[in-house]
Order: structure tokens, then C-alpha cells, then sequence
């Protein structure tokens, strides 16, 4: 059984061996080959060495240039992450992506540091796992295979996943969070040079709520009317 609703997207990986053992996770839990953003001097044949019988997805890793081009795709991504402050367990992540529909993208970030906070505030959720304090940091392929493994113990048991097309088209959510930002800007609810806190918050409440696709035309209005509120209030007070 592979799983080919779920995409696992690998950041700036630095090592090619990482990207082999995470491979082999992958075939292990029955995912498909990896997404790499950027990789950093790719080696495929030594990837291949260590995948140990995962050469198959070592060849089909797709190379992309950002992110934004490795989600482009996607309804719902969950970034990992050791340092970010609100987060999601495994588990959690799990249940949820069970329980909906639609196509998501699981991100990790490059061994050494990790995402930045940019690429952690284009996810829907952020998802930790629990370590011990005295030695939190993960090898990248121990990281995927423990995701992987949550992933798969739930979505296994799972019944049919709701059909997609009630959910709203990939970037929909990206966009309308876009023209909140501007709406709250415009009432004066946001340091328009400084969004990014509250609209990562925003982000995490409407991934729980899994808004539709006519629910994202409802907010995107709503975020337009704000706006046009706002700009008219402004020029009323210049006068």
C-alpha cells in the first residue's frame, strides 16, 4: 500500500546519505518518493547505497526550487519543527489527516537548523515530536520514519476519506489569508510590516476548521469588505 495523497517535502537537505535513509523510511511505511527543495550537492548514487532497497524512490525524488513550488499543489501542510513554540504531536497530525480529505504535504526542514520561521508560518500546523531534553535532535531519516509511522498506523485504520471536491482548490486558504492580512492591516488589528505572528495563528484556527471551498469565497469576502471598510474610514479622517 503507498500513499500518494500524502507528500513528504525535504528542505535544503545537506546530506545525500539523510536523503537515502529517509527514502528507505519512506518505503517502509509505504509512502511515495520524497519532494527535495533545494538540495544541497545531491548525490543519488550514494543516496542509493544507503536507501537498501528504496533506490526506486531515491531515482523518483522530484528536485524543486522553493517551498512554494513543493506545496503548490497541496489543500493542507504540516511543517516539523524542535523550536516552535505552538504545535502539534505526531499523533494529533495523524487523526486529523485521517480524518480529511484533500491532498497534504508533511515538510522537513535541513538537519543542521532546521526550517525558518518564514516556511514554518506557510504551514497550516506545526508538529513537534516529543523528545527528551537532554538530547532533542533527530536524524532526518529518524525524524520522517517516526511521522511516517503515526501516519500510517492512522490512516490504515481510517474509513474512506470525504471526496475532495468539496474541499477547497489548492492555494485557495494561502490567498484568502493573503487578503485577511490586508484586511486587518486596513482596520488597524495588524502592524502591516509585522503580520506574521497573528496570521500564523489565524492559519493554525482555519486548518482545524478545514474551511470549504464555499467557505473560503465567504472569508475572502468578508476579508474585502474589511478592507474596502477600513480604506473608507481613513479617507474620512484625512478629510
Amino acid at each position: 500500500m503507498e500513499r500518494r495523497d500524502v507528500d513528504v517535502v525535504l528542505v535544503r537537505p545537506a546530506r545525500s546519505a539523510n536523503v537515502g535513509g529517509a527514502c528507505r523510511a519512506l518505503k517502509n511505511m509505504g509512502f511515495g518518493a520524497p519532494i527535495l527543495v533545494a538540495p544541497a550537492g545531491l548525490d543519488r548514487g550514494e543516496a542509493a547505497r544507503v536507501a537498501w532497497g528504496a533506490e526506486d524512490l531515491v531515482a523518483a525524488a522530484r528536485e524543486v526550487g522553493t517551498l512554494e513550488d513543493a506545496v503548490a499543489g497541496v489543500q493542507f501542510v504540516a511543517a516539523t519543527s524542535g523550536r516552535a513554540a505552538e504545535t502539534w504531536t505526531p499523533r494529533q497530525l495523524a487523526a486529523h489527516l485521517a480524518s480529511r480529505g484533500g491532498r497534504a504535504a508533511l515538510v522537513f526542514g535541513p538537519e543542521a537548523d532546521g526550517l525558518g520561521k518564514g516556511e514554518r508560518r506557510r504551514a497550516d500546523v506545526v508538529v513537534r515530536i516529543p523528545t527528551a531534553d537532554e538530547q532533542s535532535s533527530l536524524n532526518l531519516a529518524q525524524a520522517v520514519l517516526l511521522l511516517t509511522w503515526e501516519l500510517r498506523l492512522a490512516l490504515a485504520d481510517a474509513p474512506p476519506a470525504p471526496a475532495a471536491a468539496a474541499a477547497a482548490a489548492p492555494g485557495e486558504l494561502h490567498a484568502a489569508l493573503g487578503e485577511l492580512a490586508a484586511a486587518l492591516a486596513a482596520i488597524g488589528f495588524v502592524d502591516p510590516a509585522r503580520p506574521g505572528s497573528v496570521l500564523a495563528e489565524l492559519r493554525h484556527l482555519l486548518a482545524r476548521a478545514e474551511p470549504g471551498a464555499r467557505e473560503i469565497v465567504l472569508l475572502r469576502g468578508l476579508a474585502r469588505q474589511m478592507r474596502w471598510a477600513g480604506e473608507q474610514a481613513r479617507s474620512e479622517r484625512a478629510r
